[in-house]
């Protein structure tokens, strides 16, 4: 009786809500407009520009360039892959200083005039895959009503400052999300829209999101949260840095972008609700798309097609699929919803649209002009033997293409062609776009950001803001739980929004209160619940005495429903020695390791499902690294909160292998791997091998089980050091640290985790009795 009293209290509130909510909607939005003209924020301030194509409406802009010459307005030393962005008198930019264990990913504000540095934020590379200095492949997006910066660095520090540079929120998304790094370095940048910004990386989280895809996050741009997680594709071949561009389509907000398994997609960004993906290439998508007409997407790929023995294409494909009735997303599209192709190819550089024509840089240097409607190719222009990552800029009647070798062309568009204005070489290779505002042009090279404009001062025309189309509202068809996904620590409590959503995602009521359960999806692997509950005013609390945990629970309310997950971990001290799990679990007959028992890892450990299991040995249990998917040879996993620091991290590791080869395995300590590394016969402390990586002698033998013990000191400077011991299991614990690795910048905090690598997936590691605490 008691539930079905609060059943209709929540409905009757939820009509009276619904009408409400329809005048404070009108109410907000006006006073929203009325806020965004008083301080808005003027500029190029993403790197595609505001028309999200790579072109602007601005003239009088320079034809020719004189390197040190009176157009040359000012240099400023970072080497840079990726765009400046200019946003009221400011220019922020993206690159890298420094060499070695020091070197680091900067993001730089500068006087917009004068090039003079405002202020600068500075990134470590951690964990990463990154190779060759390949850092800064993207940009900053500052949002037009709060000139809040956002930036996502190469490894995942998803980022928010004030125009003053106060760092005002960030997120790891290695260690919270479980990102994935790739050796290429692509980063890309976030797009705004209202309270939400929104970037994509590949991640392999846990639950239903363990496996490895290209997924979409939108983060309230004010706070911080988590607003949705969207996986629209298919497992990756490569990562992505295709800028998603944004349209409405059926009444709904919609974003196009490419992805790492060569998807173009189509998703709802108001609920993170997958439309449509139309697979595209066998590789992954990285040039942005082109949005014409709000009818067809138009993409290009530089990798093998899935239809054909031809390497790159260029096509438009059509927009406004959706899933079925009662079918969840996305609707996938096939060859006959291709409008045109041309057998083109560019990997990375994203074309230009003006007037119809469609402007693309090849792979093989050419320049093309296509018409946008009928995919005929118009005209050819050839400029170099190769292009990379550079994308032109149209503004003026001209078209500024930046090359990798370094040469910078300006070109006048005629009917036919092109007539170059000017061609000059600048130090280091062009792999970003320009960009441009107040009639100045930025480049950033391998080497330097360039800025260049005439002296004299011309009005900057102020870009029209397209009116957004009508939108109808309907009533509360779904609940949006923000934050979808929460971490906890034993005691801690959490609130969260339950909003309500109509059938195209467009807000409804803000404030309703459902009904909570803990819910066990159907088709999971782990069957378990997360130790904690929800209470009143929709505030989630972890029991005091929680262990290690992870669930589900379903918000409900009348007809409508919502998910959001929970993970407990805990906090320091915490141990770990396997004991209490079940081994139930029985590889099938294919399996490599077929009629194996085995239990799971622990369900909210990032990066473990797949790459470790637990199993029976010499009557204890123990984590044994997998050996069935080579794509998992290594194993970084996180066991603990991102937010740790000055910690102390122990455990019994072993390898099997023989005299010839050997497995390396160890703890993740605050960003650092300490491991035993057995063909080498070394202990060795590294954080990214380009960057941090220290070793020393240590011999060690196979199915044997060693100590192995880490600690992390920081100072007031930002300094630190790192400390690592091992030993033979059983035997006293040496006096002094094996080996003691300075860091001039140290990691100030991370999460603690599990490190194993099985080259050729040959030889299995073990670890068990670990043991995490805080320094003494």
């Amino acid at each position: 009786m008691h539930r079905q009293d609060n059943h209709h209290r929540n409905m009757n509130t939820q009509r009276i809500y619904f009408r409400l909510n329809q005048l404070l909607s009108t109410v907000a939005v006006c006073a929203l407009l009325t806020s965004a003209r008083a301080g808005s924020v003027e500029g190029w301030l993403h790197w595609r520009g505001p028309h999200q194509n790579g072109t602007s409406d601005e003239s009088n802009l320079v034809e020719d360039i004189e390197l040190g010459g009176k157009n040359h307005r000012w240099t400023f030393e970072m080497p840079g892959r990726g765009e400046a962005v200019i946003a009221d008198g400011h220019v922020y930019a993206w690159g890298y200083q420094g060499e070695g264990p020091d070197l680091r990913e900067y993001l730089t504000c500068l006087d917009e005039s004068t090039g003079q540095v405002i202020w600068q934020h500075g990134f470590n590379d951690f964990l990463s895959d990154i190779v060759y200095n390949r850092y800064a492949n993207g940009a900053a997006t500052v949002d037009a009503e709060t000139g809040n910066v956002y930036l996502m660095s190469t490894v995942g520090e998803m980022t928010c400052f004030d125009r003053q540079g106060k760092l005002l929120w960030q997120h790891s998304m290695m260690e919270r999300f479980g990102m994935l790094t790739f050796p290429n370095g692509r980063r890309g940048a976030a797009v705004i829209d209202g309270d939400l910004v929104i970037h994509h990386c590949i991640t392999s989280y846990w639950g239903a999101q363990g496996p490895a895809r290209d997924r979409f996050y939108a983060f309230n741009k004010h706070s911080g949260a988590l607003v949705w997680s969207s996986t629209p594709g298919t497992p990756p071949k490569d990562s992505s840095f295709s800028s998603p561009v944004l349209g409405y389509h059926n009444n709904k907000r919609v974003l196009y972008a490419g992805t790492g398994c060569g998807n173009l997609v189509a998703i709802n960004v108001r609920n993170g609700d997958p439309l449509w993906r139309y697979h595209f290439s066998f590789g992954g998508v990285n040039s942005s798309l082109l949005l014409h007409k709000n009818s067809t997407v138009i993409a290009i790929h530089g990798r093998e097609n899935l239809d054909s023995s031809e390497v790159g294409r260029m096509a438009a494909v059509r927009i406004g699929s959706e899933p079925g009735p009662g079918q969840t997303g996305p609707a996938v599209l096939k060859r006959e919803d291709e409008m045109w192709r041309l057998p083109h190819a560019m990997f990375t550089s994203s074309p230009v649209m003006v007037d119809n024509r469609i402007y693309q840089v090849t792979h093989t240097g050419e320049l093309i002009c296509v018409d946008a409607d009928s995919g005929k190719e118009l005209w050819m222009h050839k400029l170099e033997n190769g292009q990379l990552h550079a994308s032109p800029l149209y503004a003026d009647g001209k078209l500024y293409v930046p090359m990798g070798n370094g040469n910078f062309y300006i070109l006048k568009l005629l009917q036919d062609g092109v007539e170059v204005l000017d061609k000059v070489t600048l130090a280091g290779g062009c792999l970003g776009a320009p960009t441009v505002w107040n009639g100045k042009i930025y480049v950033h090279s391998m080497e330097k950001l360039y800025c260049f404009g005439n002296q004299e001062k011309k009005e900057t025309p102020r870009t029209a803001t397209k009116k957004a189309p009508e939108t109808a509202r309907g009533e509360v068809a779904q609940l949006q739980i923000i934050p979808p996904d929460v971490l906890l620590s034993p005691g801690e409590r959490a609130r969260v929004q339950v909003v309500g959503l109509d059938k195209d995602g467009w807000v409804v009521d803000r404030r309703l209160r459902p009904e909570w359960a803990s819910f066990i999806p159907p088709n999971a692997k782990v069957k378990t619940r997360a130790d904690a509950s929800f209470g009143r005013r929709n505030r989630i609390t972890a029991d005091a005495d929680a262990g290690t945990s992870a669930g589900a629970f379903k918000a409900t309310l009348g007809e409508s429903t919502g998910l959001m997950r929970a993970r407990v971990l805990p906090s320091l001290p915490f141990t770990e020695d396997f004991e209490s799990f079940q081994i139930a679990q029985v590889y099938p007959g294919s399996h490599r390791e077929s009629g194996t028992s085995f239990a799971y890892p622990p369900l909210p450990w990032i990066g473990a499902r797949f790459k470790w299991d637990i199993r029976e040995m010499d009557g204890n249990k123990v984590l044994v690294k997998t050996l069935d998917n080579v794509l998992f040879q290594r194993a970084t996993s996180f066991i603990g909160h991102p937010d740790t620091s000055n910690y102390t991290v122990e455990a019994d590791v072993m390898t099997d292998g023989n005299r010839r080869m050997k497995s390396n395995v160890g703890v993740i300590n605050q960003r650092y791997v300490i491991a035993l590394i057995g063909n080498w016969q070394q202990l060795e402390i590294s954080s990214n091998h380009d960057r941090i990586k220290v070793s020393v002698p240590f011999k060690w033998s196979t199915k044997q089980w060693y100590r192995i013990k880490s600690r992390v000191d920081l100072s007031k400077d930002g300094s630190g050091v790192v400390r690592a011991k091992a030993w033979p299991r059983g035997e006293d614990e040496p006096e002094t640290w094996t080996l003691e690795v300075p860091h001039k910048v140290a990691h100030p905090k991370g999460a603690p985790g599990l490190y194993g690598f099985s080259p050729q997936t040959r030889y299995s590691v073990y670890v068990d009795n670990v043991s995490v605490y805080s320094n003494e």
